[in-house]
């Protein structure tokens, strides 16, 4: 499972030019869901972001996590996160979790940060989403559970 966090100063995600997810201050989780992932992957991935401290502290330095910097999480789903782009000039998506699969974790994981932690939006699996938001650094952070 792959996880590419941004730190934000503001983020919301649209459907049809309705706003569905928007958070002050946080992070963007853009989520990939492989083939072989599993719900325990995706939680242990989750609990990562969230105690991952990308957030100034005090004295200037990346020491606080989302909570301590009173931030929110928009989830957003991303299948492109597991394209294989070693061949040719197309991404092949082989690699991702086939949809219905996917969605029915997709929406485990989203239960289970929402269990998490309080301040959590999120777009809508399998739509077609504008993601605005305004980058904060920009710090951005890929990370991965096997």
């Amino acid at each position: 499972m792959r996880a590419f966090i941004q730190r934000s100063k503001s983020a919301h995600v649209s459907v049809d030019n309705k706003i569905v997810g928007q958070i002050d201050q946080g992070l963007v989780l853009l989520l990939g869901i492989g083939r072989e992932d599993t719900l325990d992957k995706g939680k242990k991935l989750i609990d990562k972001v969230l105690k991952y401290r990308v957030f100034d502290d005090e004295n200037g330095k990346m020491g606080w996590n989302v909570a301590q910097a009173n931030g929110g999480v928009l989830l957003i789903s991303q299948f492109t996160l597991y394209a294989n782009t070693q061949k040719g000039l197309r991404p092949d998506f082989a690699p991702a979790m086939p949809p219905v699969e996917a969605k029915a974790l997709y929406d485990d994981l989203l239960n289970y940060l929402r269990s998490q932690y309080e301040h959590v939006a999120s777009g809508v699996f399998g739509a077609d989403m504008q993601v605005h938001l305004i980058n904060d650094g920009p710090v951005s952070f890929m990370l991965e559970v096997e």
